[in-house]
């Protein structure tokens, strides 16, 4: 009648109760052993016949208590995987909605720029106002590609291409533009420069949208540990240092995922310096 018991002792999940219950069943079954043998109703010999079931007795209430603590933890590691899953597609929804901001802020800003451009241009220059639509043309049609390709998680940038763009944009927008730093970007992983390219995309961007600046300098320097962009404008600087709206949000979540940060500063003009760490591979 052991085996009834024993089994009921592995259901106390607290560990105080299973630990008088299991006391209490050692004392359960010895007392009777003990009994008969002081009292010589059976021999030493016939108590060893019944070890086995005995020890089994004592075993099974472990493995009751064990089998209970997996199906609790597996119950718990289905709910933390299905959250795990919920929180991978809210963070999938901000990424997608930060790259569209990013990749359609710095597009539309353009056509934006190229609409008022035909406007002042439709009279006095009807050949530049025919050639100027055909490129919003092809920067529409770029959009659209960046969008299909960003949704299905294949775009990445290079800090080339992307330097290249910037010169473009701010070209179309009367911004002078200098680069200062290096040229080589091929030791830097392609996703650190897809999050540095989207940075230096919202940036720009900023820059044309809001600081009324006529000159922006880039400086990307490489050091042994880490890389530091610093981008300057010649603007009216922002309104507040540190007032941080969507697009550096954005920019700061951006950079968080490789352990990077950014700094804003007012001096004639705004100045916003990222930081990057670097990664040696081993050889």
């Amino acid at each position: 009648l052991g085996f009834f018991p024993a089994n009921f002792v592995g259901y106390y999940r607290e560990k105080t109760k299973f630990n008088r219950a299991f006391c209490g069943l050692i004392f359960m079954l010895l007392l009777p052993c003990l009994y008969q043998l002081f009292a010589n109703s059976v021999s030493i010999r016939e108590l060893f016949s019944i070890l086995p079931f005995q020890v089994i007795m004592l075993i099974s209430p472990f493995g009751i208590r064990s089998m209970f603590r997996r199906i609790e933890l597996e119950t718990k590691l289905d709910q933390a995987n299905e959250q795990i899953r919920e929180l991978s597609k809210r963070e999938e929804r901000v990424r997608i909605a930060r790259d569209l901001h990013d990749t359609l802020g710095h597009t539309l800003s353009l056509l934006t720029l190229k609409s008022q451009l035909i406007q002042r241009l439709a009279t006095s220059d009807p050949e530049r106002t025919r050639l100027e639509a055909k490129e919003m043309e092809t920067s529409s049609r770029a959009a659209l590609k960046q969008v299909r390709e960003l949704v299905s998680d294949m775009r990445t940038v290079t800090m080339t291409e992307e330097l290249a763009n910037i010169q473009h944009i701010l070209k179309t927008g009367n911004i002078t533009f200098q680069y200062e730093g290096d040229e080589d970007f091929s030791a830097i992983s392609p996703v650190t420069q897809n999050i540095i390219s989207m940075c230096m995309r919202e940036a720009v961007t900023n820059i044309i949208k809001h600081s009324k600046a006529t000159h922006c300098a880039i400086t990307i320097s490489q050091f042994a540990d880490k890389m530091r962009i610093v981008i300057r404008d010649d603007g009216k600087g922002a309104a507040k240092e540190k007032t941080f709206g969507n697009g550096l949000r954005g920019m700061e979540e951006r950079l968080m995922l490789i352990e990077g940060g950014l700094t804003l500063s007012v001096h004639n003009g705004t100045v916003l310096t990222l930081t990057i760490p670097l990664i040696k591979k081993a050889e």
